[in-house]
């Protein structure tokens, strides 16, 4: 039986190295969510996608259009849905397969949830 790796120790990282721990377990968990169908990419998608109930977190690029980002803020606001701005938009596309996207709706709970979490730790 293959034994998971062990979570290094990250009290002992600089403040770079946590970053990039936390941004590879981001790419790894947005891969997830895309492989599962569980993340829509794009603008117009993202709005409809939480018009309809079903976004539990939207990530908007940092280099987003401002219109685009605030036609989505709007969107996020009326429809109650959690918002993390972050990263670049090639840098999330290539996470998720999705190019040409700057804004990613994630439909599921749980990887809402976690994807959050590690969205939180990396801005630390």
């Amino acid at each position: 039986m293959k034994k998971s790796p062990k979570k290094p120790d990250l009290s002992s990282l600089s403040a770079e190295e946590r970053a990039e721990y936390y941004k590879r377990k981001l790419a790894s968990y947005m891969g997830l969510a895309a492989k599962a169908g569980k993340i829509a990419a794009g603008t117009n998608t993202c709005i409809f996608t939480m018009a309809k109930g079903k976004a539990g977190l939207l990530i908007i690029a940092e280099d987003l259009a401002d219109n685009s980002r605030e036609k989505l803020m709007t969107a996020a606001r009326q429809n109650e849905v959690e918002v993390r701005v972050f990263g670049q938009a090639d840098d999330l596309a290539h996470y998720t397969g999705k190019y040409g996207a700057g804004a990613f709706c994630v439909t599921d709970s749980n990887f809402a949830e976690v994807i959050v979490q590690t969205i939180d730790n990396t801005s630390k």
